[in-house]
């Protein structure tokens, strides 16, 4: 029988030159910080994950050190009152996921249910770009094969985003769902603007429909149910939000409370895998589409992509990509290969034990910061 014998945990960064100036970060990234857990068995296994920055867990590794690690939903409960104490710690459970696919020599997207071994994606960017050069990039995403895009709004003035959706819908036409992340369900510490009332969500709504986007991501703040809501009945476009949510009775209260048509909790961030079958059970039996927002690296994109695969029977999920100001080089450092979309847009995942991917050990070497 498997034990648990060592946890450990690393974090890296990656400097970024030039810097990566995201839509919803005021101040240019000059580096990609990334931790990654390991899981490894008396038997000599060792499972991978990486998410957030494990903070709080120092001192709970005598809760899973000497347990069986197929003890998923008991490691899920420790993990949830670490959760409610310290921080998000959910990597820990994505390292447990990969073991467990190592030990039972399946893919996890067997384990969760098997449904499927590809992910349709749509191309997720990070950056604001003038009208003219948004629509340069729409035409590279359409040319790679990806069914959808994902624009960010966040230039001060909802109109001049607009604009660049325009441009975006007038060159590619209806080649490419158009997908659009408001950036109003929360703040980094430094930003102090306020989130959009209903009635300015409503007036983008409004432009959103006549340009056919197929959803709007985060138009409220986070704790604005009632608004989303009153928007959801307001308007055609579907309207999405659970990205940073830190528990699951919240998501859950955003499925049953009828306020989203898309729930997008990350598993790096929320849950882990465990927890969020859960939730993508429960959208299902809502009508409510689940697919997972991922924007933390290509672990994490992977995790995510076996969790939609074996279970949620997503239209697509997210795949973030937008070069040369973020690339699969960039996003995905700690791996040995990087996580790729094919010339149709989807992620095919393997048969390999576990996730399938490897960690890059001579890259974490060179970025190890602790």
């Amino acid at each position: 029988m498997h034990k648990i014998a060592a946890i450990s945990i690393t974090h890296h960064r990656l400097p970024l030159e030039p810097p990566f100036r995201a839509s919803w970060d005021t101040k240019p990234r000059v580096h990609f910080d990334a931790t990654l857990v390991r899981v490894s068995t008396d038997t000599g296994l060792t499972g991978y994950g990486s998410g957030d920055l494990m903070l709080g867990f120092a001192g709970h590794e005598d809760l899973f050190v000497g347990t069986d690690p197929l003890a998923l939903e008991r490691h899920f409960r420790v993990l949830s009152n670490i959760d409610f104490h310290y921080g998000r710690c959910w990597p820990l459970d994505l390292a447990l996921w990969d073991l467990a696919g190592k030990i039972l020599a399946a893919p996890c997207w067997k384990l969760l249910g098997g449904l499927s071994s590809r992910v349709r994606t749509y191309a997720s960017s990070g950056t604001l770009r003038e009208p003219a050069a948004q629509a340069d990039a729409a035409e590279r995403y359409l040319a790679a094969g990806f069914p959808a895009l994902k624009l960010r709004f966040h230039r001060g003035d909802w109109r001049d985003d607009v604009r660049a959706l325009e441009a975006v819908r007038a060159r590619v036409g209806e080649r490419l769902e158009l997908l659009v992340d408001c950036n109003q369900g929360w703040r980094l510490p430094w930003d102090t603007d306020s989130a959009w009332t209903l009635k300015d969500a409503l007036a983008v709504a409004r432009e959103l429909e006549r340009l056919k986007v197929y959803w709007m991501e985060e138009p409220l703040h986070r704790a604005d149910r009632d608004g989303m809501r009153a928007l959801r009945a307001a308007t055609d476009v579907r309207i999405a939000a659970g990205e940073m949510t830190r528990q699951l009775h919240e998501l859950r209260d955003l499925v049953t409370g009828g306020c989203v048509d898309v729930l997008q909790p990350d598993a790096a961030l929320v849950g882990g895998i465990t927890g969020l079958r859960r939730l993508a059970t429960l959208a299902q039996e809502h009508h409510v589409t689940f697919t997972p927002h991922t924007w933390t690296n290509g672990m994490g994109v992977t995790a995510n992509a076996h969790l939609v695969a074996g279970l949620a029977d997503a239209p697509f999920m997210e795949f973030p990509f937008d070069p040369p100001e973020w690339s699969l080089e960039r996003r995905d450092f700690l791996m040995a290969e990087p996580l790729r979309a094919g010339g149709d847009g989807a992620i095919q995942l393997s048969e390999a034990p576990g996730m399938g991917y490897a960690p890059d050990e001579s890259r974490l070497r060179a970025t190890r910061m602790s």
